[in-house]
Protein backbone atom coordinates (compact mmCIF):
# COMPACT_ATOMS: atom_id res chain seq x y z
CA UNK A 1 0.00 0.00 0.00
CA UNK A 2 1.53 3.35 -1.03
CA UNK A 3 1.56 6.52 0.98
CA UNK A 4 -1.15 8.23 -1.08
CA UNK A 5 -3.44 5.21 -1.49
CA UNK A 6 -7.09 5.66 -0.62
CA UNK A 7 -9.49 3.40 1.28
CA UNK A 8 -13.22 3.46 1.91
CA UNK A 9 -13.85 2.77 5.59
CA UNK A 10 -16.58 2.92 8.22
CA UNK A 11 -15.57 5.07 11.21
CA UNK A 12 -16.07 3.20 14.48
CA UNK A 13 -15.18 5.49 17.38
CA UNK A 14 -13.16 8.52 18.49
CA UNK A 15 -9.68 8.25 19.95
CA UNK A 16 -8.04 10.40 22.59
CA UNK A 17 -6.07 12.75 20.39
CA UNK A 18 -9.06 13.60 18.20
CA UNK A 19 -8.93 11.11 15.33
CA UNK A 20 -11.68 8.71 14.38
CA UNK A 21 -10.82 5.00 14.50
CA UNK A 22 -11.45 2.56 11.66
CA UNK A 23 -9.86 -0.67 10.45
CA UNK A 24 -8.18 -1.37 7.13
CA UNK A 25 -8.99 -4.55 5.17
CA UNK A 26 -5.72 -6.08 6.44
CA UNK A 27 -6.85 -5.55 10.04
CA UNK A 28 -4.60 -2.61 10.89
CA UNK A 29 -6.09 0.23 12.93
CA UNK A 30 -6.58 3.44 10.97
CA UNK A 31 -6.60 6.81 12.73
CA UNK A 32 -8.59 9.21 10.55
CA UNK A 33 -8.27 12.96 10.94
CA UNK A 34 -11.69 14.68 11.07
CA UNK A 35 -13.60 11.43 10.80
CA UNK A 36 -16.85 10.97 12.74
CA UNK A 37 -18.14 7.71 14.29
CA UNK A 38 -20.64 6.15 11.88
CA UNK A 39 -19.26 7.86 8.77
CA UNK A 40 -18.61 5.84 5.66
CA UNK A 41 -15.73 7.80 4.17
CA UNK A 42 -13.08 7.65 1.51
CA UNK A 43 -9.82 8.35 3.29
CA UNK A 44 -6.35 9.26 2.05
CA UNK A 45 -3.52 7.36 3.72
CA UNK A 46 -0.90 9.75 5.09
CA UNK A 47 1.55 7.30 6.66
CA UNK A 48 1.93 3.57 7.27
CA UNK A 49 3.24 1.68 10.28
CA UNK A 50 3.42 -2.05 10.98
CA UNK A 51 0.26 -2.04 13.13
CA UNK A 52 -1.56 1.14 12.19
CA UNK A 53 -2.15 3.79 9.53
CA UNK A 54 -2.67 7.53 9.66
CA UNK A 55 -5.24 8.97 7.26
CA UNK A 56 -7.45 11.97 6.53
CA UNK A 57 -11.00 12.16 5.23
CA UNK A 58 -11.04 12.78 1.47
CA UNK A 59 -14.81 12.44 1.01
CA UNK A 60 -17.71 11.54 3.29
CA UNK A 61 -19.70 8.96 1.33
CA UNK A 62 -22.41 8.42 3.97
CA UNK A 63 -22.42 10.94 6.84
CA UNK A 64 -22.93 9.68 10.36
CA UNK A 65 -26.12 10.58 12.23
CA UNK A 66 -23.89 12.33 14.79
CA UNK A 67 -21.99 14.40 12.22
CA UNK A 68 -22.85 18.12 12.36
CA UNK A 69 -21.81 21.20 10.41
CA UNK A 70 -18.89 22.99 12.10
CA UNK A 71 -19.80 26.65 12.75
CA UNK A 72 -16.21 27.95 12.68
CA UNK A 73 -14.83 29.04 9.27
CA UNK A 74 -11.34 27.90 10.31
CA UNK A 75 -12.28 24.37 11.37
CA UNK A 76 -10.27 21.80 9.44
CA UNK A 77 -7.30 24.14 9.10
CA UNK A 78 -6.89 25.45 12.65
CA UNK A 79 -5.89 22.80 15.17
CA UNK A 80 -7.50 24.49 18.18
CA UNK A 81 -10.64 22.35 17.91
CA UNK A 82 -10.80 18.75 16.72
CA UNK A 83 -14.48 17.79 17.16
CA UNK A 84 -16.69 20.61 15.90
CA UNK A 85 -18.02 18.15 13.31
CA UNK A 86 -19.24 15.75 16.05
CA UNK A 87 -22.49 16.31 17.96
CA UNK A 88 -21.99 17.32 21.57
CA UNK A 89 -23.67 14.22 23.10
CA UNK A 90 -21.34 12.06 20.99
CA UNK A 91 -18.34 14.06 22.24
CA UNK A 92 -19.39 13.45 25.85
CA UNK A 93 -19.82 9.73 25.23
CA UNK A 94 -16.40 9.50 23.56
CA UNK A 95 -14.70 11.19 26.51
CA UNK A 96 -16.30 8.78 28.95
CA UNK A 97 -15.21 5.83 26.80
CA UNK A 98 -11.67 7.19 26.61
CA UNK A 99 -11.40 7.17 30.41
CA UNK A 100 -12.83 3.65 30.68
CA UNK A 101 -10.54 2.32 27.96
CA UNK A 102 -7.41 3.88 29.47
CA UNK A 103 -8.16 2.54 32.95
CA UNK A 104 -8.82 -0.95 31.60
CA UNK A 105 -5.93 -1.09 29.12
CA UNK A 106 -3.16 0.64 31.08
CA UNK A 107 -4.14 0.05 34.71
CA UNK A 108 -6.31 -3.10 34.47
CA UNK A 109 -8.90 -1.24 36.58
CA UNK A 110 -12.62 -1.74 36.01
CA UNK A 111 -13.87 1.11 38.21
CA UNK A 112 -17.27 2.71 37.52
CA UNK A 113 -16.98 5.71 35.17
CA UNK A 114 -19.87 8.14 35.42
CA UNK A 115 -21.39 9.96 32.48
CA UNK A 116 -19.35 12.98 31.45
CA UNK A 117 -20.34 16.15 33.27
CA UNK A 118 -21.28 18.47 30.42
CA UNK A 119 -20.38 22.09 29.88
CA UNK A 120 -23.36 24.44 29.92
CA UNK A 121 -21.85 26.25 26.94
CA UNK A 122 -20.60 24.34 23.90
CA UNK A 123 -18.97 27.52 22.57
CA UNK A 124 -18.01 30.78 24.27
CA UNK A 125 -16.84 28.91 27.35
CA UNK A 126 -13.13 29.83 27.53
CA UNK A 127 -12.00 32.61 29.84
CA UNK A 128 -8.55 32.48 28.23
CA UNK A 129 -7.16 31.96 24.76
CA UNK A 130 -3.48 31.96 23.85
CA UNK A 131 -2.51 32.82 20.28
CA UNK A 132 0.75 32.48 18.41
CA UNK A 133 2.16 35.58 16.71
CA UNK A 134 3.76 35.34 13.28
CA UNK A 135 4.05 36.96 9.89
CA UNK A 136 2.20 36.40 6.63
CA UNK A 137 3.13 38.36 3.52
CA UNK A 138 5.12 40.72 5.70
CA UNK A 139 2.19 41.48 8.03
CA UNK A 140 1.83 40.52 11.70
CA UNK A 141 -0.84 37.85 12.22
CA UNK A 142 -2.12 35.88 15.18
CA UNK A 143 -3.61 32.42 15.23
CA UNK A 144 -3.30 28.78 16.23
CA UNK A 145 -1.14 25.91 15.05
CA UNK A 146 -2.55 23.65 12.35
CA UNK A 147 -3.60 20.21 13.56
CA UNK A 148 -0.47 18.14 14.09
CA UNK A 149 1.76 20.79 12.50
CA UNK A 150 3.86 23.78 13.52
CA UNK A 151 2.35 25.85 10.71
CA UNK A 152 0.48 28.94 11.95
CA UNK A 153 -3.14 29.37 10.86
CA UNK A 154 -4.06 33.07 11.12
CA UNK A 155 -7.54 33.76 12.53
CA UNK A 156 -9.66 36.91 12.79
CA UNK A 157 -12.13 35.41 15.24
CA UNK A 158 -12.53 32.49 17.62
CA UNK A 159 -15.79 30.97 18.84
CA UNK A 160 -14.34 29.73 22.14
CA UNK A 161 -14.13 32.99 24.15
CA UNK A 162 -17.37 34.71 25.27
CA UNK A 163 -19.41 35.98 22.33
CA UNK A 164 -18.58 39.64 22.95
CA UNK A 165 -14.87 38.79 22.65
CA UNK A 166 -14.99 36.52 19.59
CA UNK A 167 -13.18 39.12 17.47
CA UNK A 168 -10.39 39.58 20.01
CA UNK A 169 -7.87 37.91 17.63
CA UNK A 170 -8.56 40.59 15.02
CA UNK A 171 -8.06 43.38 17.56
CA UNK A 172 -4.87 41.79 18.87
CA UNK A 173 -3.46 41.29 15.36
CA UNK A 174 -4.20 44.89 14.50
CA UNK A 175 -2.57 46.38 17.56
CA UNK A 176 0.49 44.11 17.32
CA UNK A 177 0.80 45.01 13.64
CA UNK A 178 0.85 48.67 14.64
CA UNK A 179 3.38 48.10 17.41
CA UNK A 180 5.60 45.93 15.19
CA UNK A 181 6.67 49.08 13.35
CA UNK A 182 8.96 49.50 16.35
CA UNK A 183 11.76 46.94 15.96
CA UNK A 184 11.86 46.49 19.76
CA UNK A 185 8.48 44.70 19.64
CA UNK A 186 9.08 41.01 18.91
CA UNK A 187 6.04 39.20 20.25
CA UNK A 188 5.85 35.40 20.03
CA UNK A 189 2.53 34.80 21.81
CA UNK A 190 -0.36 36.80 23.16
CA UNK A 191 -2.81 35.69 25.86
CA UNK A 192 -6.31 37.12 26.23
CA UNK A 193 -8.34 36.61 29.42
CA UNK A 194 -12.02 37.57 29.86
CA UNK A 195 -13.68 36.69 33.17
CA UNK A 196 -17.21 35.26 33.23
CA UNK A 197 -18.33 36.67 36.59
CA UNK A 198 -16.33 39.89 36.96
CA UNK A 199 -16.02 40.94 33.33
CA UNK A 200 -12.32 41.59 33.88
CA UNK A 201 -10.14 41.54 30.76
CA UNK A 202 -6.36 41.21 30.62
CA UNK A 203 -3.81 40.77 27.85
CA UNK A 204 -0.36 39.19 28.16
CA UNK A 205 2.25 39.72 25.45
CA UNK A 206 5.13 37.23 25.33
CA UNK A 207 8.44 38.68 24.16
CA UNK A 208 12.17 38.04 24.64
CA UNK A 209 13.88 40.21 27.28
CA UNK A 210 15.31 43.52 26.12
CA UNK A 211 14.28 47.08 25.32
CA UNK A 212 10.54 47.55 24.80
CA UNK A 213 8.16 50.53 24.35
CA UNK A 214 6.30 49.79 27.58
CA UNK A 215 4.02 52.81 27.88
CA UNK A 216 3.09 52.87 24.21
CA UNK A 217 2.37 49.13 24.13
CA UNK A 218 0.36 49.15 27.36
CA UNK A 219 -1.84 52.09 26.41
CA UNK A 220 -2.36 50.97 22.81
CA UNK A 221 -3.27 47.37 23.70
CA UNK A 222 -5.61 48.51 26.49
CA UNK A 223 -7.44 50.89 24.14
CA UNK A 224 -7.74 48.29 21.36
CA UNK A 225 -8.99 45.42 23.54
CA UNK A 226 -10.65 46.99 26.58
CA UNK A 227 -8.12 45.26 28.84
CA UNK A 228 -7.86 46.56 32.38
CA UNK A 229 -4.43 45.00 32.72
CA UNK A 230 -1.72 44.59 30.08
CA UNK A 231 1.43 42.64 30.90
CA UNK A 232 4.64 41.64 29.20
CA UNK A 233 5.85 38.08 29.87
CA UNK A 234 9.60 37.87 29.31
CA UNK A 235 10.55 34.53 27.76
CA UNK A 236 14.05 33.39 26.87
CA UNK A 237 14.46 32.55 23.19
CA UNK A 238 13.34 29.00 22.44
CA UNK A 239 12.09 28.42 25.98
CA UNK A 240 8.72 27.17 27.07
CA UNK A 241 6.76 28.20 30.17
CA UNK A 242 9.52 27.23 32.58
CA UNK A 243 11.79 29.67 30.74
CA UNK A 244 9.85 32.72 31.94
CA UNK A 245 12.43 35.32 33.01
CA UNK A 246 9.98 37.80 34.50
CA UNK A 247 6.77 39.78 34.08
CA UNK A 248 6.39 43.52 33.49
CA UNK A 249 3.16 45.44 34.04
CA UNK A 250 2.52 47.66 31.00
CA UNK A 251 -0.87 49.02 32.06
CA UNK A 252 -3.29 48.51 34.96
CA UNK A 253 -2.74 46.33 37.99
CA UNK A 254 -0.93 43.38 36.43
CA UNK A 255 -3.65 41.06 37.78
CA UNK A 256 -6.78 39.37 36.46
CA UNK A 257 -9.83 38.81 38.67
CA UNK A 258 -12.44 36.05 38.52
CA UNK A 259 -14.58 34.15 41.02
CA UNK A 260 -15.42 30.47 41.45
CA UNK A 261 -18.43 29.51 43.54
CA UNK A 262 -18.56 32.97 45.09
CA UNK A 263 -14.86 32.95 46.09
CA UNK A 264 -12.72 35.72 44.59
CA UNK A 265 -9.47 34.84 42.80
CA UNK A 266 -6.67 37.15 41.73
CA UNK A 267 -4.41 35.62 39.08
CA UNK A 268 -1.09 36.91 37.75
CA UNK A 269 0.01 36.39 34.11
CA UNK A 270 2.37 33.47 34.81
CA UNK A 271 -0.18 31.51 36.89
CA UNK A 272 -2.59 28.85 35.67
CA UNK A 273 -6.36 29.12 36.13
CA UNK A 274 -9.03 26.76 34.79
CA UNK A 275 -10.27 28.09 31.44
CA UNK A 276 -13.95 27.09 31.79
CA UNK A 277 -15.27 28.97 34.82
CA UNK A 278 -18.69 27.33 35.12
CA UNK A 279 -17.40 23.79 34.72
CA UNK A 280 -14.52 24.52 37.10
CA UNK A 281 -17.17 25.45 39.68
CA UNK A 282 -18.90 22.14 39.08
CA UNK A 283 -15.61 20.26 39.29
CA UNK A 284 -14.80 21.94 42.60
CA UNK A 285 -18.20 20.86 43.93
CA UNK A 286 -17.47 17.26 42.85
CA UNK A 287 -14.16 17.31 44.72
CA UNK A 288 -15.70 18.69 47.90
CA UNK A 289 -18.63 16.24 47.71
CA UNK A 290 -16.17 13.35 47.39
CA UNK A 291 -13.98 14.49 50.28
CA UNK A 292 -16.75 15.73 52.61
CA UNK A 293 -14.21 17.33 54.98
CA UNK A 294 -15.12 17.89 58.61
CA UNK A 295 -13.70 20.45 61.04
CA UNK A 296 -11.37 17.82 62.48
CA UNK A 297 -9.93 16.70 59.14
CA UNK A 298 -6.43 17.60 58.00
CA UNK A 299 -6.58 17.96 54.23
CA UNK A 300 -3.73 18.03 51.70
CA UNK A 301 -4.06 20.01 48.46
CA UNK A 302 -1.21 18.79 46.27
CA UNK A 303 -0.34 20.88 43.19
CA UNK A 304 -2.56 23.60 44.67
CA UNK A 305 -1.98 26.30 42.07
CA UNK A 306 -3.67 29.59 42.93
CA UNK A 307 -6.05 27.80 45.31
CA UNK A 308 -8.89 26.40 43.19
CA UNK A 309 -9.47 23.68 45.80
CA UNK A 310 -7.55 25.16 48.74
CA UNK A 311 -9.92 28.07 49.23
CA UNK A 312 -13.21 26.09 49.11
CA UNK A 313 -11.71 23.48 51.47
CA UNK A 314 -10.59 26.20 53.87
CA UNK A 315 -14.02 27.82 53.59
CA UNK A 316 -15.54 24.49 54.64
CA UNK A 317 -13.53 24.72 57.86
CA UNK A 318 -10.96 21.98 57.25
CA UNK A 319 -7.30 22.31 58.25
CA UNK A 320 -5.73 22.65 54.81
CA UNK A 321 -2.10 22.34 53.76
CA UNK A 322 -1.44 23.48 50.18
CA UNK A 323 1.66 22.30 48.31
CA UNK A 324 2.71 24.20 45.18
CA UNK A 325 6.02 24.49 43.34
CA UNK A 326 5.40 27.44 41.01
CA UNK A 327 6.52 30.70 42.60
CA UNK A 328 3.94 32.86 40.82
CA UNK A 329 1.11 30.53 41.87
CA UNK A 330 2.36 30.45 45.48
CA UNK A 331 2.22 34.25 45.65
CA UNK A 332 -1.27 34.27 44.14
CA UNK A 333 -2.42 31.52 46.51
CA UNK A 334 -1.29 33.42 49.58
CA UNK A 335 -2.89 36.62 48.28
CA UNK A 336 -6.16 34.83 47.54
CA UNK A 337 -6.30 33.35 51.04
CA UNK A 338 -5.67 36.76 52.59
CA UNK A 339 -8.16 38.62 50.39
CA UNK A 340 -10.90 36.09 51.21
CA UNK A 341 -10.10 36.01 54.93
CA UNK A 342 -9.30 32.30 54.82
CA UNK A 343 -6.56 30.31 56.52
CA UNK A 344 -4.39 27.50 55.15
CA UNK A 345 -0.77 26.47 55.46
CA UNK A 346 1.17 26.95 52.21
CA UNK A 347 4.17 24.69 51.62
CA UNK A 348 6.16 25.87 48.60
CA UNK A 349 8.39 23.46 46.75
CA UNK A 350 8.52 20.30 44.67
CA UNK A 351 5.74 17.94 45.70
CA UNK A 352 7.63 14.84 46.85
CA UNK A 353 10.19 16.84 48.82
CA UNK A 354 7.57 19.05 50.46
CA UNK A 355 5.53 16.03 51.53
CA UNK A 356 8.41 14.51 53.50
CA UNK A 357 8.03 17.02 56.32
CA UNK A 358 4.24 17.38 56.42
CA UNK A 359 3.22 14.21 58.24
CA UNK A 360 -0.08 12.40 57.81
CA UNK A 361 -3.37 13.60 56.38
CA UNK A 362 -6.98 12.48 56.67
CA UNK A 363 -7.93 13.53 53.14
CA UNK A 364 -6.11 14.66 50.01
CA UNK A 365 -6.73 16.16 46.60
CA UNK A 366 -4.05 16.06 43.90
CA UNK A 367 -4.29 18.04 40.65
CA UNK A 368 -0.99 17.37 38.86
CA UNK A 369 0.03 18.71 35.43
CA UNK A 370 -0.60 16.70 32.27
CA UNK A 371 2.48 14.55 32.89
CA UNK A 372 0.90 13.22 36.09
CA UNK A 373 2.81 12.44 39.27
CA UNK A 374 6.37 11.18 39.54
CA UNK A 375 6.70 7.75 41.19
CA UNK A 376 8.43 9.37 44.18
CA UNK A 377 5.48 11.76 44.55
CA UNK A 378 3.04 8.85 44.55
CA UNK A 379 5.14 7.14 47.22
CA UNK A 380 5.24 10.29 49.36
CA UNK A 381 1.49 10.75 48.96
CA UNK A 382 0.83 7.15 49.98
CA UNK A 383 3.09 7.64 53.02
CA UNK A 384 0.87 10.56 54.07
CA UNK A 385 -1.88 7.92 54.38
CA UNK A 386 -5.09 9.83 53.54
CA UNK A 387 -8.15 7.65 53.91
CA UNK A 388 -9.57 9.20 50.74
CA UNK A 389 -7.76 10.76 47.80
CA UNK A 390 -9.34 12.70 44.95
CA UNK A 391 -7.11 12.75 41.87
CA UNK A 392 -7.97 15.45 39.29
CA UNK A 393 -6.42 14.51 35.96
CA UNK A 394 -6.23 16.20 32.57
CA UNK A 395 -4.85 13.15 30.73
CA UNK A 396 -6.43 9.67 30.66
CA UNK A 397 -3.13 7.85 30.11
CA UNK A 398 -1.25 9.42 33.03
CA UNK A 399 -4.34 9.02 35.23
CA UNK A 400 -4.36 5.30 34.44
CA UNK A 401 -0.61 4.97 35.03
CA UNK A 402 -0.82 6.70 38.44
CA UNK A 403 -4.00 4.81 39.33
CA UNK A 404 -2.08 1.57 38.87
CA UNK A 405 0.66 2.82 41.21
CA UNK A 406 -1.92 3.85 43.82
CA UNK A 407 -3.71 0.52 43.51
CA UNK A 408 -0.46 -1.34 44.03
CA UNK A 409 0.06 0.70 47.22
CA UNK A 410 -3.26 -0.28 48.76
CA UNK A 411 -5.75 2.20 47.31
CA UNK A 412 -8.80 1.31 45.26
CA UNK A 413 -10.60 3.52 42.78
CA UNK A 414 -14.15 4.06 43.93
CA UNK A 415 -15.35 5.97 40.87
CA UNK A 416 -14.26 8.33 38.13
CA UNK A 417 -16.21 11.24 36.68
CA UNK A 418 -15.12 12.84 33.38
CA UNK A 419 -15.67 16.60 33.41
CA UNK A 420 -15.87 18.46 30.11
CA UNK A 421 -13.96 21.70 30.49
CA UNK A 422 -13.06 21.69 26.79
CA UNK A 423 -16.02 21.14 24.39
CA UNK A 424 -15.14 20.73 20.70
CA UNK A 425 -11.81 19.15 21.66
CA UNK A 426 -10.72 15.69 22.79
CA UNK A 427 -9.36 17.05 26.08
CA UNK A 428 -11.13 16.16 29.29
CA UNK A 429 -10.61 16.38 33.04
CA UNK A 430 -11.38 13.46 35.33
CA UNK A 431 -12.24 13.50 39.02
CA UNK A 432 -11.17 10.07 40.31
CA UNK A 433 -11.90 9.03 43.90
CA UNK A 434 -9.61 6.56 45.71
CA UNK A 435 -10.12 4.96 49.12
CA UNK A 436 -7.41 3.38 51.24
CA UNK A 437 -8.09 -0.27 51.95
CA UNK A 438 -8.68 -1.23 55.57
CA UNK A 439 -5.53 -3.37 55.64
CA UNK A 440 -3.23 -0.56 54.43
Amino acid sequence: MGRMDELTLRMESLAHGGDAVAHAPDGRTVFVRYGCPGDLARVRVLSEHPRWLSAAVAEVVEPSPVRVDPPCPYFGACGGCQWQHVSYPAQLAAKRQSISDSLARIAAIEAPVAETAASEAEYGYRNRIELRVGEESGRTVVGYSALGEERLVPVDLCLLPPERHRKAPRALAGVLRYLARDERVRASRVGFRAALHTGDVSVDVWTPPGPFPRRLAGNTIAQATGARSVDRVLVREGAERRGIAGVEVLAGSGMWHESLGGIAFTVSPASFFQVNTRVAERMTALVLDALQPSLKDRVLDLFAGVGTFTLPLASAGAEVVAVEGNGSAVRDLRRNLEENGLDADVAPGEASRALRDLGRFDLAVADPPRAGMRPETVSALVAASPRRLVYVSCDPATLARDARLLTDEGYSMREATPVDLFPQTYHTETVAVFDRSASS
